[in-house]
């Protein structure tokens, strides 16, 4: 893994939903095999990546993300199973529809950044625990996390996220109604 590129890029921003209830479950597999921990990222359910680069948010776009989550409310999700894509072992959030709100909206407002560039027809919300390993890897850390399943989080804000000098950076959190 650590021969492979980035693939981020200096400027690169990112909308994520913090879930540090899930850092003593996933944290150390997490650590080995997601690139985004290494660099700097916490345990989290993306809302949207990419981003407007850093150049683009002023304090109008900040006013706009602030309006926008302000809309929606608090809540409560749980992490009750695994699930997979290829060669990535995830923890899908019940339920995912105020996630899937939350991303509709900022596409919404900002069509021209789409969820993964448009890269994938699946979006659906989910917290990464192992990306780019082969099944036997991701096997063993299924076995794992299903020992530590189910877990509840609270969801109160979302925050803004950039990527920087090889690393992201929190730059804003924005609450969420209560």
């Amino acid at each position: 893994m650590a021969d492979e590129p980035s693939p981020y890029r200096t400027g690169m921003t990112a909308l994520i939903v913090a879930v540090p209830e899930a850092e003593p479950v996933v944290g150390r597999w997490r650590n080995r095999y997601d690139r985004s921990a290494s660099a700097g990222v916490y345990a989290h359910i993306t809302v949207l990546i990419p981003f407007l680069d850093t150049d683009r948010i002023d304090t109008a776009v900040v006013g706009e993300l602030t309006r926008i989550f302000a809309a929606h409310r608090e809540f409560v999700t749980e992490f009750r199973r695994t699930a997979r894509w290829p060669q990535m072992l995830y923890l899908p959030p019940e339920p995912a529809d105020p996630f899937s709100r939350l991303t509709a909206d900022v596409v919404t407002r900002w069509p021209d950044c789409p969820p993964y560039g448009g890269k994938y027809a699946d979006t659906s919300p989910h917290l990464t625990v192992a990306i780019h390993q082969p099944d036997p890897i991701l096997d063993q850390v299924d076995k794992n996390l299903t020992n530590h399943l189910p877990f509840s989080a609270t969801v109160a804000s979302v925050d803004l996220v950039a990527f920087e000098n090889r690393a992201w950076h929190h730059r804003h959190s924005f609450k969420l109604s209560r």
